[in-house]
């Protein structure tokens, strides 16, 4: 089979250098020059000559052995990501299943939840979640370390004891929280798109019991991130240093305008 006069098509060592700037279309063998210094070199820097014989046939199968091999390699690795994935997931349900959201989370708590948190964030694949469908929906708040959500200074009977869940709709730009038993109180907000991963949160509406409407004063602002993503689970940060995390319950919600 004939080759193009060039020997760009294999990268070859750089102490390897052909001899001849062709691959003959014939199977004659190909010499390249090995220059080493001796293990001891004279003062005059003695050098010496090997020579190493490479077939053509020998080229294009290591040459097809590397292709495959950086192939392997990328999908090992995009494979162990993966799994790497899930088993901080399976790692992070598993340290906050008995922290009550957060409310009872010790210091020690708190530091691993963080460290597992990092570590999946590390992993995350979706770089630009607020342009992703997946964002979209109600998430459950599984752990927080807001006091402002958590409530930790009032008696227990007193904080919201149901469950809590934040909605987001990229498409408008919505977002809305929702406490249930006992107060059931609601919030929603306009999102202002910051960078791909980052909105200012600007309340408008505050419903006590679910059901009364009261404006929102314009102090009411803030900012999240959102560092992990997946079809199951988000992790958000806020401006003030808080981790959310939030496991999707109903892709299909759409927040009020």
């Amino acid at each position: 089979m004939a080759v193009s006069p060039s020997c760009s098509s294999a990268t070859l060592p750089h102490n390897l250098q052909p001899c001849k700037n062709f691959l003959p279309s014939h199977t004659a063998p190909i010499i390249f020059h090995a220059k080493y210094l001796l293990s001891s070199p004279k003062p005059n820097n003695t050098t010496t000559s090997t020579h190493i014989i490479l077939s053509p046939n020998r080229l294009f199968d290591l040459a097809d052995s590397w292709k495959w091999r950086t192939q392997v390699s990328f999908f090992t690795g995009f494979l162990t990501k993966g799994r790497n994935a899930e088993s901080l997931k399976e790692e992070l349900y598993a340290a906050i299943a008995p922290l009550d959201r957060g409310a009872e989370a010790t210091p020690e708590d708190q530091q691993l939840v963080e460290q597992i948190a990092r570590k999946l964030e590390a992993v995350n694949e979706v770089k630009e979640p607020l342009k992703s469908n997946l964002l979209n929906g109600k998430w459950e708040l599984l752990y927080t370390t807001s006091q402002s959500v958590l409530q930790t200074q009032r008696p227990k009977y007193l904080r919201p004891n149901g469950k809590i869940y934040q909605a987001i709709n990229v498409d408008t730009l919505r977002a809305q929280n929702m406490e249930t038993w006992p107060f059931f109180n609601q919030v929603t907000a306009n999102l202002v798109p910051l960078n791909s991963r980052r909105v200012a949160v600007k309340f408008d509406f505050f419903r006590i019991a679910g059901l009364i409407p009261i404006k929102s004063p314009g102090s009411g602002r803030g900012q999240l991130e959102i560092t992990y993503l997946d079809e199951e689970l988000r992790v958000s940060r806020g401006d003030k240093g808080n981790l959310f995390i939030l496991k999707m319950v109903d892709p299909s919600y759409r927040v009020p305008l």
